[in-house]
């Protein structure tokens, strides 16, 4: 090979930074624009390390992605192997793509030209699936691998048949690190001359060939996974129809398939798998030999030369030692490429079908199903070497599924039901015949995504264990098990909320907050039985955690109780999580916990503090299964901070500067002055104080509901809830008369969990009379929608206040108003009257100042 031809290959090949440029620029732009999620997984320093990088291919604009991402983390625009119909002819697409770097994969020089590309620092991505596999079928047979190694293969659309993936990538890898290991064997024993030769030839100076052959050739297969795949007809696909007059079926399907995943919500993974050095496979014997084949070559394309083609005996064996390790090579690469799927729910439904339909089953209990999909999910996320995606990791995402409301099963249900797969009929899932038919390569993305996706999964062994187990424990599991996995899904809730809410962006508010006690969600329960008469629910008040009712959980069990820290969403964690919560998803979390310590214990006692009181008596306005009793702990109905009212206000306000940049900083948080700093946030998010007032006005509605007996507690001064809050909430209890009212003296809002005046002890005597009394018969559990209460009731209370309290009646209230207005004498309460929309707020300690803050 001349020098000549040399200049011309890379002239021809040439990269053009200023189209390199143009669409680095036009790719984030649309990356902004569009609704795919684009996230690349692994260690950033790998793409930096590699040289050649695979992945599967399953859509057409992938095979852009991957080269935008890595001119992304490193500036350098790497080579890829094209399709060679793209360069047929020498138009604007082929010169294009040619100065994006790509080179067909027809080229004569193909793998000796990427090797010396890899050689002067370039790095080079290929597809070795040759082609989009469109059914996700990757292996031959259909189970998975036991024992044995995988038969990796896919179809092949030209030879209509299934083949092996191909070999490129592991001979350009084997080639280049057969020629480092030659060279390098060269030089250190007497021969420098030749890196001087080789440099001459490959076209850089002696330093940077020695630079680059004693750094490890590297590939580093890698995954990309879609979640979700949609049928449905997309904006692309209609107009690219209207403009052409029709479109062949194969054109329409990648035109919906993929028009989807771009202008419709998807997650892109991208997950780089451990790299793999072709170095490994040479042994002493084989350094010697490459070195011979090295000083002997007169460029590098003598070691790419397939055996077969070589006229001597001895030059065939020499170049054995390269050839010989191709396959093996090439399937471990495949092993780690597929290793590397980000599994979904999707996944586990679709082979749960399949696996059914293996069996026989030909329909099955909607309720069931769910379930197992619960319980494979529970059981995957235990699972070693398996990657999952965020619908998994993280429980907010599916913990609907014990409502039937998990909107990742209902997509896929729903997907399915719409292209005639499945059916729902009387509370089952009926499979139909269309779900077991064959459908062609080109369609079967539309026709039947439902065996894509069980396609998809096959290669991960942990997935497949997870829902075996899963079929098995959905016959034995007991209350209890399920209320273990969910309060595991809890604490997986406030472990993904804190790092999420901890990343650099949130960095102005966080440096700042005080709270220094864990905000998990704890559970005790009594040993050995694990089971209690009685168990206690704690929750707490807004801003703060379960950290600041510990104290008073641990007490309640030490006694016997099981005890369950409930922690409100958006709490324990971050203002800036706080932030984007609604009182409703607090109301959520305690039903959750509700829900989760049932199981343990024969009836609940629910202790609330603050804010936790008021969602503690919504709920349980609704009667709950098991209820025996309700603690109201500085509860709120009324506070001594008369700013809050300006809270409607500055919550517009931010939802108009929400179209505003970085506004959030600006009137999205105001200072907090706590008495807890150690457990409560320091910044308030306004969203969380207009929630908050909600919240109240809800409790304020729902107070008549309550049918179980009730200890109200509350500080004779306390600086945030105006004391009058205890006697209001007592009037408004008017479906029980099992009601006390405990007035404290003190002027602090945290009487619980400071233990003043004996506070627990008085909780702790509420919890043993509820312990020893029949559980109350409620109403049947009911969702409360619009319901009045009647403010004028007595007040009968079970015990003597500790503090004397004026128990004022309607007749006393209205004389009182009237005495104000001039017509009698005044009442000794005139001062503190209930006004007749109370404001609705309330948190552990209500902030000062609400003027607007000023920016970060």
């Amino acid at each position: 090979m001349t020098p000549d031809f040399n200049q011309l290959e890379r002239e021809q090949f040439a990269i053009h930074p200023a189209a390199c440029e143009w669409t680095m620029r036009a790719m984030s732009v649309l990356r902004n624009r569009v609704d795919i999620n684009i996230k690349l997984h692994g260690d950033r320093d790998h793409i930096a390390q590699g040289d050649i990088f695979m992945f599967n291919h399953f859509a057409r604009f992938e095979t852009f992605i991957p080269q935008y991402l890595i001119a992304l983390e490193t500036g350098i625009y790497c080579r890829s192997v094209a399709s060679a119909e793209f360069f047929v002819e020498d138009n604007a697409l082929s010169k294009y793509l040619r100065a994006l770097g790509g080179v067909p994969n027809n080229y004569a020089r193909l793998l000796p030209f990427l090797a010396e590309e890899i050689l002067r620092g370039g790095k080079v991505v290929i597809f070795p699936e040759g082609g989009m596999v469109k059914d996700r079928r990757v292996m031959t047979d259909d189970s998975p691998y036991i024992g044995r190694k995988p038969d990796y293969s896919i179809y092949s659309r030209s030879a209509d048949q299934r083949r092996a993936h191909h070999t490129g990538a592991a001979v350009l890898a084997l080639g280049l690190d057969g020629f480092k290991t030659g060279l390098n064997w060269l030089i250190n024993h007497g021969c420098p001359d030749e890196a001087v030769r080789w440099a001459d030839i490959i076209g850089v100076t002696p330093e940077q060939l020695h630079a680059a052959i004693i750094k490890p050739t590297l590939m580093f297969p890698a995954n990309i996974t879609f979640h979700p795949l949609r049928v449905d007809q997309n904006l692309l696909a209609r107009g690219a129809e209207m403009f052409t007059g029709g479109l062949s079926p194969k054109m329409a399907e990648e035109l919906i398939i993929e028009g989807n995943l771009i202008l419709r919500e998807t997650d892109m993974d991208i997950r780089l798998g451990a790299p793999v050095s072709p170095h490994d496979r040479f042994n002493w014997l084989d350094h010697r030999l490459l070195a011979r084949v090295v000083r002997h070559a007169k460029t590098i394309d003598d070691l790419f030369r397939p055996a077969k083609d070589l006229p001597r005996l001895g030059d065939r064996v020499i170049q054995n030692t390269i050839t010989r390790h191709v396959h093996p090579l090439r399937d471990q690469c495949m092993a780690v490429m597929y290793s590397n799927i980000t599994l979904n729910v999707s996944h586990l439904a679709a082979r749960l079908m399949k696996m059914m339909l293996a069996d026989g089953e030909t329909s099955v209990d909607i309720d069931r199903f769910d379930k197992i999909i619960y319980l494979a999910i529970k059981n995957v996320q235990q699972a070693a070497n398996v990657h999952l995606h965020r619908g998994i990791r993280n429980p907010s995402t599916y913990i609907g599924i014990f409502n039937l409301n998990c909107p990742q099963i209902r997509q896929f249900i729903d997907s399915a039901v719409q292209l005639g797969l499945i059916e729902r009929c009387d509370g089952k899932y009926c499979f139909l015949p269309k779900l077991q038919a064959e459908a062609g390569f080109d369609q079967i993305r539309m026709d039947n995504p439902v065996m894509v996706y069980a396609n998809e999964m096959a290669p991960i062994q942990p997935a497949w264990d997870a829902l075996k187990a899963a079929r098995k424990q959905i016959d034995k599991n007991q209350p209890a098990d399920y209320a273990r996995l969910r309060f595991d899904d809890e604490i997986r809730i406030w472990k993904w909320n804190w790092q999420k809410f901890h990343r650099p962006q949130f960095a102005a508010i966080n440096d700042q907050e005080t709270a220094s006690l864990s905000g998990e969600p704890y559970l005790h329960l009594p040993q050995p039985a694990r089971h209690s008469k009685t168990g206690i629910l704690m929750v707490h008040g807004f801003l703060a955690s379960p950290a600041e009712l510990r104290n008073v959980g641990d007490a309640l069990a030490a006694k016997g109780h099981a005890v369950l820290g409930v922690r409100l969403s958006g709490h324990g964690t971050s203002p800036h999580d706080l932030q984007t919560r609604s009182w409703q998803d607090w109301l959520a979390s305690v039903e959750r916990g509700y829900d989760i310590l049932s199981a343990f214990c024969d009836k609940v006692v629910i202790v609330g503090f603050s804010t936790g009181a008021a969602l503690g008596a919504i709920y349980a306005a609704r009667h709950p299964e098991r209820l025996a009793g309700m603690v109201m702990a500085s509860s709120p109905l009324k506070f001594r901070n008369r700013n809050l009212m300006f809270v409607p206000l500055l919550y517009g306000a931010n939802k108009l500067m929400g179209w505003v940049p970085n506004a959030g900083e600006m009137l999205g948080f105001r200072p907090n002055q706590s008495e807890h700093p150690e457990t409560n946030y320091r910044h308030i998010p306004i969203n969380g104080l207009y929630h908050l007032r909600r919240a109240v006005a809800e409790m304020n509605e729902k107070l008549a509901h309550i049918d179980v007996p009730v200890l109200v507690m509350q500080a004779d001064n306390d600086q945030v809830v105006d004391p009058a809050s205890a006697n209001m909430i007592a009037r408004r209890l008017t479906g029980t008369q099992n009601k006390t009212v405990k007035m404290l003296p003190s002027d602090r809002h945290g009487i619980l969990n400071e233990d003043i005046a004996g506070a627990v002890d008085l909780v702790m005597e509420f919890v043993a009379r509820a312990d020893e009394a029949e559980l109350p018969v409620s109403a049947p559990p009911l969702e409360i929608s619009d319901a009045r209460e009647n403010t004028t009731a007595d007040i009968a209370t079970s015990d003597p206040p500790v503090a004397d309290t004026p128990m004022i009646s309607a007749r006393d209230k209205s004389r009182a108003i009237l005495a104000r207005a001039g017509f009698g004498k005044s009442s000794p309460l005139a001062t503190s009257e209930e006004p007749a929309h109370p404001l609705p707020s309330d948190h552990a300690e209500q902030p000062e100042n609400l003027t607007p803050a000023r920016p970060e």
